[in-house]
């Protein structure tokens, strides 16, 4: 069984410069949600943030490809309804429209199956689960898999304060039964893999496995339809799925996801173009919005 204390001396692990990054961006990320309306310009973001604007410039347009100031169009709720206007349509065509090459690959470079019913309900029982936690550009991310995939991919939550500890705890409690093992190295290779671009291939998709009750896989198989770049609302894939009357039943699976970022949950919004909630906070699901939207403004202007 796994301890707490060797949880705490087997993850001595280093931040990387890319997790130093993410520091400086969340915190920008903080001050452009708290001042918005009033558009700060480049000079007031770099003090708040104690460096120069070159280096705030250089910083943003590194780790997502944006400027400041288009980072921060895109994290607006305008921006967020022009989307939405398009939405209800996006999980049917997804995958025959014309994508952008990066937009279309991040979508593909996943394949994913489903336990059983019957595997679910033993709860992880004779199930053994390798995780460990790494940086990424998104800050700490723990990565779980199990023989057959990825089973678990999730943030340190910032915003609540949450220790490495406390996010492991938050996702073995749903695989109460299984075995927990430490395999820094294995997982190692998965983050790279998860969060590299240039290692994503649809000829040698990532493998997930998908560990929930029927509804949640239906809603998360439906959630990996959604493009980079795109987002949907509760309701949309409610009516995609059938059942245009679960839309609070949607809000809950999608608040389940327990593989984020690759399962894109941070691309459902409310129907006004208001973020709702995320699991791993509101600060990373702006981060990843914005991320996602320098990737495919990148791959636009390559094509």
């Amino acid at each position: 069984m796994l301890t707490q204390a060797k949880f705490s001396s087997d993850l001595a692990v280093s931040h990387t410069g890319e997790g130093r990054d993410y520091a400086l961006v969340r915190e920008a990320i903080r001050y452009i949600t708290e001042t918005w309306v009033e558009q700060p310009g480049l000079d007031a973001l770099a003090n708040a943030l104690g460096i120069s604007p070159g280096h705030c410039q250089k910083l943003f347009k590194r780790w997502c490809g944006l400027s400041p100031k288009e980072f921060q169009q895109a994290i607006t709720v305008d921006h967020a309804r022009q989307l939405l206007r398009g939405s209800a349509s996006v999980l049917e065509t997804a995958h025959e429209v014309g994508l952008s090459g990066g937009g279309r690959l991040h979508d593909l470079f996943v394949s994913h199956e489903a336990m059983s019913p019957g595997e679910y309900k033993q709860r992880g029982a004779g199930l053994t689960i390798g995780f460990g936690f790494h940086a990424s550009p998104f800050g700490r991310v723990l990565i779980m898999a199990t023989a057959r995939g990825i089973c678990g991919i999730a943030f340190v939550n910032e915003d609540a304060n949450q220790t490495e500890a406390e996010a492991l705890h938050d996702m073995t409690r749903r695989w109460p039964n299984a075995t927990f093992e430490l395999q820094i190295s294995r997982t190692a290779e998965l983050v790279a893999r998860v969060f590299q671009p240039q290692q994503w291939s649809a000829a040698s998709p990532v493998r997930l496995v998908l560990i929930g009750t029927e509804f949640e896989i239906n809603v998360w198989g439906a959630l990996l339809k959604i493009p980079m770049g795109g987002v949907v609302s509760y309701g949309d894939v409610a009516r995609y799925l059938g059942k245009p009357a679960a839309v609070r039943a949607v809000g809950t699976a999608v608040g389940r996801n327990p593989l984020s970022f690759v399962v894109p949950c941070h691309r459902v919004l409310r129907t006004d173009g208001s973020l709702g909630g995320y699991h791993w906070g509101l600060t990373r699901k702006r981060a990843l919005i914005g991320w996602e939207t320098g990737r495919v403004q990148s791959c636009a202007t390559d094509a």
